[in-house]
């Protein structure tokens, strides 16, 4: 199945636009899917829907009503059911020779009921009753057609002809009434009625959610045979620790706290998601985790994805254990070669308790003394590879991921199969949600007395930019742009800072130290302020090109202010006309409940775009929807979780999850 192309006699100028398209084996074709039918079914205009498609007959010679360039309007009369129309097509000039008087053709386009004027969309040159009634259409390159790719995928499909076996088992086709994958892949591919697309999509759905539910169940059920460590600590002190602190836990909080424990205290190493909205309180969860570990003797880590944030969780964790005798340190990239062979002969000798980082942590020259326990924040920016990496820096390591893009609990579960799943849904007492404003705009203009008013009574601000340099062919707003344009306007009023991911990691701290003790007022940014900026001072947010960002990242970055007692406001600007588009951001001015947002950003633009897919070992599924078919997905897990207890049972299976772990199990993306 992942013959080479070439047995295909596919020549190689098209194998290699075949692989731009990540199609290099027969496999890889077979499975690439339509992503809509062209449906040739006769269809006259009604009050409610306008499309026409019908055979008719050319009245008329086409005329060109202008052309300039490949700009052109083509009007002719056709008869169609006895009654005569005025069809005008556009940008179509080269047909104007082959529609000839009395050809009968197919016309697809719309018409007003009672009117005789049909706009065109498309011509074929001919009759209805001699096309194929439903015909596929594939997402394509420069360079080679829906069509082409359709003829390539039907000669693999005719070359492995009974070659193609069926992954899932016997008895499950018999429970959901599901066709063979060779009767699937050939209907799915050239169908000829509704009814083979229907049934198609039923087995390749349940396939392909299958195979992903047995490799999670699998990689679970190895996990589980490596014992992990008990941990032995007092739950005095932890409670002591919980009391002491100046605020009270949330319920959440609190039972995702005694499940961190429960996992701690067991044999079996802990692999949980611990997920919630922005300031919902997981940092303080996991510290309480960190904790527990160091009082059952072992070394603690926590790694963040930027330098800027491991810094803020690093002073953040010095704060709150200051009163006991707990050694932390930072390990970041930025550090001097000296200082870094300090924290690795302290870590390695024992000499430090908690060390948070960035990928520094990944390093071979890091040694730990006795690592216990592993928190990864903001998950989804991480490669599995790179977490893996880090747990194997100690034996039986406990692990915790974080992450502030929630989602459904039960989809969650489905998804992260290979993980428990904590979620945090509440919010701390007394912070306000942060006011939320869209404008039609690509200036201050219309809020910017307020947020010159603002500014004047001392707070500070953010204002995000997509880009960091013009682009003259997207013509977006951009951070250098606006921070020079801002900097001049307000040059005798207050201080503008710039800060963008092409600085320095020093340059970026500068700024941003600057930022936190008021020395800059209004900081421009691009999107390296999404996570973990934390300035209590700065309340109010303003977006450019809103358009640009998914609902989740506009959530996040909204979530850097607010944070505190003091009314946080964002103001999002955009001038996009796409009214899709302007409903999804104006979607933020009704919540700010993250699940929400996730959910209807999910429905939107799918998991691959909201959870960042390729970074978080999450599938990007070709042909099934983990929202649309969630139901389906869910049997798949039932499925799944009985067919790896019984392996021998289904030897293809068995086979496959054998050859996959072995590829993919330590390095699963």
């Amino acid at each position: 199945m992942d013959s080479d192309l070439a047995k295909l006699r596919i020549t190689k100028p098209r194998r290699e636009l075949l692989s731009k398209m990540n199609i290099d084996s027969i496999e890889n074709l077979i499975t690439y899917y339509p992503y809509r039918y062209d449906i040739y079914e006769k269809k006259m205009p009604s009050i409610d829907d306008t499309k026409l498609v019908s055979e008719a007959i050319v009245l008329s010679r086409p005329k060109l009503a202008y052309k300039r360039g490949n700009q052109s309007k083509m009007v002719f009369d056709i008869i169609i059911d006895h009654k005569v129309f005025r069809a005008s097509i556009f940008n179509r000039h080269f047909l104007q020779y082959q529609l000839s008087v009395g050809k009968e053709i197919t016309i697809i386009g719309k018409c007003e009921v009672n009117s005789n004027a049909i706009t065109v969309s498309d011509i074929k040159l001919q009759p209805l009753s001699s096309l194929e009634s439903i015909v596929p259409v594939y997402s394509t390159k420069e360079g080679i057609t829906s069509k082409s790719l359709h003829q390539y995928i039907l000669k693999a499909l005719d070359y492995l002809d009974n070659q193609i076996e069926t992954f899932v088992p016997n008895d499950y086709l018999e429970k959901y009434r599901l066709i063979s994958r060779k009767d699937a892949l050939f209907f799915i591919h050239n169908p000829k009625d509704k009814h083979q697309i229907k049934h198609a999509l039923r087995h390749l759905k349940y396939e392909e959610f299958l195979r992903f539910q047995l490799m999670m169940q699998y990689i679970r059920s190895t996990m589980k045979q490596d014992v992990g460590i008990k941990k032995e600590f007092d739950d005095t002190k932890i409670n002591d620790f919980i009391s002491s602190l100046s605020f009270s836990l949330t319920e959440d909080q609190s039972n995702v706290v005694q499940e961190i424990l429960n996992d701690l205290k067991r044999t079996t190493a802990m692999h949980r998601l611990l997920q919630g909205d922005v300031g919902c309180g997981k940092t303080i969860v996991a510290c309480i985790g960190l904790y527990a570990n160091f009082l059952a003797g072992y070394q603690g880590a926590l790694m963040a994805p930027t330098e800027i944030l491991a810094k803020q969780h690093f002073h953040s964790i010095k704060d709150l254990f200051g009163g006991l005798t707990i050694k932390i340190e930072l390990l970041i990239g930025s550090l001097t070669n000296k200082e870094k062979m300090d924290v690795y002969e302290r870590l390695s000798n024992n000499e430090i308790d908690i060390i948070v980082g960035t990928h520094a942590l990944l390093q071979e020259k890091v040694n730990f003394h006795d690592l216990g326990m592993v928190i990864a924040d903001e998950q989804h920016r991480f490669g599995v590879k790179q977490r893996e990496a880090l747990k194997k820096k100690g034996h039986k390591v406990d692990f915790l991921l974080m992450s502030a893009t929630p989602i459904p609990r039960t989809l969650a579960i489905s998804l992260f199969g290979d993980m428990d799943v904590s979620t945090i849904k509440t919010m701390p007492k007394g912070r306000s949600a942060t006011i939320t404003k869209f404008y039609k705009s690509n200036s201050l203009k219309p809020i910017l007395k307020f947020f010159n008013t603002y500014i004047q009574k001392g707070g500070q601000c953010y204002v995000v930019c997509p880009l960091i340099e013009d682009s003259e062919m997207q013509q977006l707003k951009d951070a250098t742009f606006i921070y020079q344009e801002m900097a001049k306007y307000y040059s005798n009023i207050c201080h503008v800072g710039l800060l963008h991911g092409k600085m320095k990691d020093n340059e970026k701290e500068e700024i941003m130290e600057k930022f936190r003790n008021n020395a800059i007022q209004i900081l421009v940014s691009t999107t390296v302020i999404e996570v973990g900026v934390d300035v209590s001072n700065a309340n109010l947010m303003v977006i450019y090109n809103a358009e640009r960002f998914g609902l989740s990242q506009l959530h996040q970055l909204r979530g850097r202010v607010g944070r505190g007692k003091q009314q946080g406001y964002c103001f999002l600007f955009s001038t996009i006309d796409n009214q899709d588009s302007l409903d999804r951001i104006k979607f933020l001015e009704t919540t700010n409940d993250g699940f929400e947002i996730s959910e209807y950003d999910l429905k939107i633009r799918g998991p691959g775009e909201v959870l960042g897919s390729k970074q978080s070992g999450i599938p990007t599924f070709m042909i099934a929807d983990v929202y649309e078919d969630f139901s389906i997905l869910e049997k798949a897990k039932d499925d799944a979780l009985i067919i790896v207890k019984q392996l021998n049972k289904y030897p293809i299976i068995r086979d496959y999850l054998y050859q996959k772990s072995n590829q993919d199990i330590n390095n699963f993306d």
